[in-house]
């Protein structure tokens, strides 16, 4: 998360959640750059527990501000639209979550880590590959 992208996501849902109050969305930007550092140098099990952790953390938030303001639904649909499309990562430390929480993707110590999740139900399939897939229906 230290791209431009994480920048101007960071900006954006801060001026969001301050609904317009300079000193709130002070206290916004650094509860963002908190939950980036809960997430930085994590892998494995770690970071899955850490960002299952400000998953719902972050949901909390969500939900209380579009219960106090109705009306921030469609600023949020932007941002989440704007910077939730993917989830790459570059530089040493970053890390990227992915609007739909699909994926998280990091590159510390040169490594690069994706970890996908899906859900199908009823008699849906679901097909996920870090690259290359091949699939033979019958």
């Amino acid at each position: 998360m230290t791209t431009d992208a994480w920048a101007s996501a960071k900006q954006g849902f801060a001026r969001l959640l301050s609904r317009g109050r300079p000193e709130r969305q002070e206290v916004a930007v650094q509860r963002l750059e908190r939950s980036r550092q809960e997430l930085a140098g994590r892998t494995g099990a770690e970071l899955e527990q850490a960002r299952a952790e400000q998953e719902a953390a972050w949901r909390l938030r969500l939900s209380d501000l579009l219960e106090d303001a109705p009306a921030a639904e469609a600023e949020l649909r932007v941002l989440v639209a704007t910077f939730g499309t993917s989830a790459s990562a570059s530089g040493p430390g970053s890390i990227a979550i992915s609007g739909d929480n699909s994926g998280i993707a990091s590159t510390g110590a040169n490594a690069t880590n994706v970890q996908m999740q899906a859900e199908a139900s009823g008699s849906g399939r679901v097909y996920q590959a870090g690259r290359d897939q091949t699939i033979t229906e019958r």
